[in-house]
């Protein structure tokens, strides 16, 4: 893989934050989650994030979701699949997904 696809492929590992009750517990312990790729490894994790954000990173843990089946009425139905990525920041190195100054 060339250097520019690499680059490229780092730009789509993270699709966002995961925003819930524990994202905000874990986050004053210098922690930020992410969705990423189902396909993302935890140094593709830890090289899109510093290279996204501009912050070292120092540890990330991974857990794969598993996609419900639903029903309603007679037609069945699955949710996907999914990855998230619990980010361990250095100390000094923060993420602002607000904005605020």
């Amino acid at each position: 893989m060339s250097i520019a696809a690499h680059q490229e492929r780092l730009m789509t590992i993270v699709q966002g934050p995961h925003l819930s009750e524990k994202s905000h517990i874990v986050g004053e312990k210098n922690q930020v989650v992410f969705k990423v790729r189902t396909d993302a490894t935890k140094p593709e994790i830890k090289k899109a994030v510093e290279l996204l954000f501009e912050v070292t990173v120092e540890g990330v843990t991974v857990i794969n979701y598993q996609g419900k089946t639903k029903r309603h009425g007679t037609t069945k139905g699955r949710r996907a699949n999914w990855k998230k990525a619990y980010v361990t920041l250095a100390e000094g190195s923060q993420i602002d997904f607000l904005g605020a100054d």
